[in-house]
């Protein structure tokens, strides 16, 4: 290997190092593969949820098209703990009462976020992506983008989000 380029091996090693070091000390401490949990209520004030009368509206609309597929933020009530999925990725799951007449699956990732500690009849808000099936609705992605593509979800419960 010729002094060149050793010396732009070495450079581009030291050039890596600064921009991963300083990715690591910029980012959001919030989000990271190690099923964080963020609790610190004074930066993490509950949310406020935009306009919940038009997205169950929505949902309404949306629940007899096979293919609909949206963002939702929402509010309910857990209504039953159900088995975790443990075929692929690790699932917690559960019911949540929206309104009387919509109750939609939780289906939550413990393999990119902590479990969140709900009992039935606890209340919780939830950022997720709607995803049609023929019981209602599924609501997932209720995590990070281990990819950071997009902002993905979260639960609120207990005055802590799980991301």
């Amino acid at each position: 290997m010729s002094k060149q380029t050793l010396i732009r091996v070495i450079v581009t090693l030291v050039v890596a190092a600064g921009v991963g070091g300083y990715s690591f000390l910029t980012k959001d401490k919030s989000y990271n593969n190690s099923n964080s949990t963020v609790s610190n209520k004074a930066e993490h004030p509950t949310p406020t949820l935009d306009a919940p009368a038009k997205t169950l509206a929505k949902i309404r609309t949306e629940r007899e098209n096979p293919k609909a597929r949206f963002w939702l933020e929402t509010e309910g009530e857990v209504i039953k703990l159900l088995k975790d999925d443990t075929k692929g990725s690790p699932h917690q799951k559960f019911l949540l009462r929206l309104a009387p007449d919509i109750t939609l699956l939780v289906a939550h990732n413990t393999a990119l976020a902590s479990r969140v500690p709900v009992e039935k009849g606890d209340q919780v808000k939830i950022r997720a992506r709607y995803e049609w099936n023929n019981r209602g609705g599924v609501l997932h992605w209720t995590h990070h983008d281990p990819k950071g593509k997009q902002d993905g979800g979260w639960i609120y419960a207990g005055g802590k989000y799980y991301k």
